[in-house]
C-alpha cells in the first residue's frame, strides 16, 4: 500500500478544492462574475486550513477560471454564460436534438452515419462548384466585397421567382428574400410572429430543430399525427382549441418521414388555417429531390397564410449557406427590417455562387442523376432492412429517408447505443416524435447505407435482443 508523504495529501486537498469549485461553475450554481466565498468561510465549510484553499484559488486562477479584484476578493471569470439542460442523462442522450446533431456532425470518417440528414460528400456537385468559383474569381470587385441589396442577390432571387411561377403561383422576385440558412429564416419568422408563451403546432414526427427553435422562443409545441398523405385533419382541427399562432411543417418530402401530402389533405388544411388566421410555414429545403412535385401549400394558396422557406444545403453545399423566404409583400417587408436588425445582410458571395451553378445546364442533370441514385439506394436499403425485419413505414416517392419501425422487443433507444460503440451512429424516433410508440422508429438515410456494414452491424446487435 502506497504511503501518502504529507506533501501528497496537500496536493490532495487541494484538488478536492479545485474539484468543488469547478463542479460549481460547471453547473451554474455559481455564475460567471459571481464573487467565490471568502479563504475562511470556505475553509471552515470544508473543514480544511486557509493555505490549502488559497493554494487552490490562486491556481484556478493561474489556469484562467478566477480573476482577483484587490480588496473585493476571488471571482470567477466573466465567460459568456450558456445554459445547460441537465435532465438528459447519458442513458438518454441518444434521444437529446442536440447531441444527435453533434454526433453527427463530428462523427470522424470512421463512423457510419446512415442515419444521417444530408448526402455523401461525392454525390455533390463538388466539379460544377469548383468550375463556378474558378469563374467567380475573375468577377469584378463590387461582386466579391460588397453587400447585397436589403432582400438579396437580384438574380438569384429572379431565378426562384421564376422556379415559383413554372410550379404555378404568382411571385415577383421582390416576394423573396434571402438568408443565410432555412433554420435563419424559419428563425426571423418566429420573431416577427411569436412571443413566449404562444402555440404553434408541429408534425409528429417533424425534423428534430423545430423542437429545439421553439424551446429557444419558450414557444408551447402541439405535435398533430403525420399520416402517409399529410397531418390528421381531425387532430388538426381539434387543436385550434389551443388558438395555435403557426403550423411548421416540410409537406412535400417530409422529414423524417419522406411522405407527402395529398391535395385534399391540403386543401382541408389551408382551409382552418384560413378560418382560424394562423401562419403556414412550409419548410422546403428538399424540393430538389423530387422528379415530380408533390402538393405545395404555398403553390395552392398563391402565398395567402402560408411563407415558404428554403436552402441550398441538402442538394448542393452545406459549406456555402444561402436560404430563402417567399411570402407576400408585406410580410417581405417586416422580414427585411428584422435582417437587417439582426444580421444586417446575407452573404452575397454565396448567393451570387449559388446562382452560377443552379443557371448552369450541368446542374439540372447532376439533380436528375442524383434522384436515379437514391431511386436505387431506396430500393437496396428497403431490402436489405426488411431482411432485419425493419419495415418502411411507408415507401416515399422522393428524397433520401425511410421511417423505419423495429421489431416489437427491440427498443430503438438501446439499438442505438449498442451501435454506437461499433462505430454506427443512429437517429432514433425519440429524437423526431413525442409519441407513446416513437422508440420503436429509426430514420435512414438510403444515401449513407450502400455499405454492407451498415446492415453487419445493426444484424449484430439485433440478434442480442433476440438471443434474450
Amino acid at each position: 500500500m502506497k504511503i501518502l508523504t504529507v506533501m501528497d495529501r496537500k496536493k490532495t486537498k487541494i484538488n478536492q478544492v479545485i474539484q468543488f469549485i469547478s463542479e460549481k461553475i460547471k453547473t451554474y450554481e455559481i455564475l460567471p462574475g459571481s464573487k467565490l466565498p471568502s479563504l475562511r468561510v470556505l475553509a471552515k465549510q470544508l473543514n480544511l486550513s486557509v493555505s490549502t484553499v488559497l493554494e487552490a484559488y490562486e491556481r484556478m486562477l493561474a489556469d484562467g477560471q478566477l480573476e482577483v479584484r484587490h480588496g473585493s476578493g476571488y471571482f470567477v471569470k466573466n465567460t459568456s454564460y450558456i445554459a445547460i439542460n441537465h435532465s438528459t442523462t447519458f442513458e438518454h442522450i441518444e434521444s437529446d436534438p442536440f447531441w444527435v446533431a453533434h454526433q453527427s456532425l463530428m462523427a470522424t470518417k470512421e463512423c457510419l452515419t446512415p442515419s444521417c440528414g444530408w448526402l455523401p460528400l461525392d454525390w455533390l456537385p463538388e466539379s460544377h462548384i469548383k468550375k463556378s468559383l474558378k469563374e467567380l474569381s475573375q468577377s469584378s470587385s463590387e461582386l466579391l466585397l460588397s453587400y447585397s441589396s436589403v432582400l438579396g442577390y437580384t438574380p438569384l432571387r429572379k431565378l426562384l421567382s421564376k422556379k415559383s411561377n413554372d410550379l404555378g403561383a404568382f411571385t415577383h422576385h421582390d416576394h423573396i428574400l434571402l438568408t443565410d440558412s432555412a433554420t435563419q429564416a424559419l428563425d426571423m419568422i418566429c420573431r416577427v410572429w411569436l412571443k413566449a408563451g404562444d402555440t404553434v403546432l408541429v408534425d409528429d414526427p417533424c425534423y428534430f430543430n423545430f423542437f429545439s427553435l421553439m424551446n429557444l422562443h419558450g414557444i408551447h409545441v402541439i405535435s398533430i399525427p403525420f399520416t402517409q398523405h399529410g397531418p390528421d385533419v381531425e387532430q388538426f382541427l381539434r387543436a385550434m382549441k389551443q388558438s395555435p399562432k403557426m403550423y411548421i411543417t416540410s409537406s412535400g418530402v417530409h422529414n423524417p418521414t419522406g411522405a407527402s401530402i395529398n391535395i385534399g389533405t391540403a386543401h382541408k388544411v389551408l382551409k382552418i388555417a384560413e378560418e382560424h388566421h394562423m401562419l403556414i410555414v412550409e419548410d422546403d429545403v428538399y424540393c430538389d429531390f423530387e422528379r415530380v412535385p408533390a402538393p405545395r401549400y404555398a403553390l395552392l394558396s398563391n402565398f395567402e397564410h402560408v411563407i415558404q422557406i428554403g436552402s441550398f444545403s441538402k442538394s448542393l453545399s452545406a459549406s456555402f449557406r444561402c436560404g430563402y423566404i417567399i411570402a407576400k409583400p408585406e410580410h417581405i417587408a417586416v422580414l427585411a427590417k428584422i435582417k437587417i436588425a439582426s444580421n444586417f445582410n446575407n452573404s452575397q458571395l454565396n448567393a451570387v455562387l449559388v446562382h452560377h451553378i443552379l443557371k448552369d445546364v450541368q446542374y439540372r442533370r447532376h439533380l436528375e442523376a442524383m434522384q436515379h441514385r437514391l431511386s436505387y439506394a431506396k430500393t437496396h436499403t428497403v431490402q436489405q432492412l426488411k431482411l432485419l425485419g425493419i419495415e418502411p413505414w411507408i415507401i416515399p416517392k422522393a428524397g433520401m429517408f425511410l421511417w423505419c419501425k423495429l421489431p416489437t422487443h427491440i427498443s430503438a433507444h438501446v439499438l442505438a447505443k449498442q451501435c454506437r460503440d461499433d462505430g454506427l451512429i443512429l437517429v432514433t424516433g425519440c429524437v423526431f416524435s413525442q409519441s407513446d410508440n416513437a422508440d420503436q422508429f429509426i430514420r435512414f438515410n438510403v444515401s449513407h447505407c450502400l455499405d454492407q456494414r451498415v446492415f453487419d452491424i445493426l444484424k449484430k446487435n439485433m440478434d442480442l435482443f433476440n438471443s434474450l
